[in-house]
């Protein structure tokens, strides 16, 4: 395709992928600060404790990625990057444990009923874009790999492969724990009540969840940086090839717009799950399933005969449906809950 249309072509997804999760990240955390900040203040079970609106805790969690965007690189990242990867793996187990203990709830159907038509066929939508947002880490995994130190040999002309593929092994091993035991555990205690964050609907012991929503802070805390970095370094690029300096200064106020406009977006769109949905079909429903595979048949040009050539297809097709599947039903999620929220509360 050329360096020109391969750049707009996968850029903006990507872009997609990394201002999105941000924005995500950002949800959760303000929501998991409320929360954490309502079930631990003196006289929260009076309900006598200030009140302060979802709005006000993301900014607070705005401002600590201010002071972590001062970190100039991946590099410097690996410390606050094992913390997110543990948390994630802690508050999942915590998830998985109190829920798998908790058993069927009273109440719990496995059914649609209570929904309309147009909620369950549009939801449906809504997962496939959830799903796609799941499984799209790899979508970092190459500005990562840029990163790690290479010198090729003769016996090893591509040091990087090994580790890259461990870790990465590795990761979605862990990621398809953390999934697949929320998922069945979360969704045999609610069924079809389960919310957008299971941590939540589990409610108690509130110790517990007080202690996984403080991992879930700390986990998104190091994702944001790594889902940021790349986007820094765009921002960084364009600004070398203007000449102009990029100093502790410039990176100051660049970073910090970047953080403010990403807040402002999570302030005035809170809505988790609907996000999930709408920024997973279209970011990662092309970068995952389409793009790759009609790159492979554009460089490998295989012929119809070969099992390639129909996988290829059937992967694009699946990305496209998804991409546009997804973002109607994550969308059309956003309108129906903005409808009746309270903006900037």
């Amino acid at each position: 395709m050329g360096p020109r249309a391969g750049l707009w072509t996968v850029i903006p997804c990507q872009l997609i992928v990394m201002i999105g999760l941000d924005i995500v990240y950002c949800v959760t955390a303000g929501k998991s600060m409320q929360f954490l900040y309502q079930h631990t203040c003196h006289g929260w079970r009076e309900h006598t404790c200030t009140s302060f609106g979802l709005s006000a805790w993301i900014v607070v969690f705005a401002a600590i990625q201010m002071l972590l965007s001062t970190i100039p690189n991946f590099h410097k990242l690996s410390v606050i990057s094992l913390a997110a990867a543990i948390m994630s793996i802690g508050y999942s187990t915590i998830a998985i444990g109190v829920a798998g203990h908790a058993g069927k709830q009273p109440g719990a159907e496995y059914n649609l009923n209570g929904y309309t038509k147009a909620d369950g066929v549009f939801g449906i939508f809504n997962s496939l874009g959830t799903i796609a947002f799941a499984y799209g880490g790899h979508n970092v995994v190459m500005e990562i790999q840029a990163t790690i130190p290479s010198k090729p040999t003769p016996s090893k002309p591509n040091p990087t492969l090994g580790p890259m593929m461990f870790g990465v092994t590795l990761a979605y091993l862990l990621v398809a724990y953390c999934y697949f035991g929320v998922a069945y555990t979360g969704y045999h205690a609610f069924g079809s009540m389960t919310g957008d964050q299971i941590l939540y609907s589990l409610g108690h012991p509130i110790w517990v969840v007080c202690l996984a929503s403080f991992m879930v802070i700390i986990h998104v805390c190091g994702s944001f940086q790594v889902y940021a970095m790349p986007v820094y370094d765009m921002i960084e690029y364009q600004l070398v090839k203007r000449h102009v300096p990029n100093g502790f200064l410039t990176r100051l106020v660049y970073r910090t717009t970047y953080i403010v406009l990403v807040g402002f977006i999570a302030i005035t769109l809170p809505f988790f799950g609907d996000l999930l949905g709408f920024i997973g079909a279209l970011g990662f429903g092309p970068t995952t399933y389409s793009l790759p595979s009609i790159f492979w048949l554009l460089v490998k040009k295989p012929k119809i005969t070969n099992w390639h050539f129909w996988a290829s297809w059937a992967c694009i097709i699946a990305g496209i449906i998804i991409t546009v599947l997804g973002a109607v039903g994550g969308l059309r999620g956003i309108i129906v809950d903005a409808s009746s929220y309270k903006f900037y509360t």
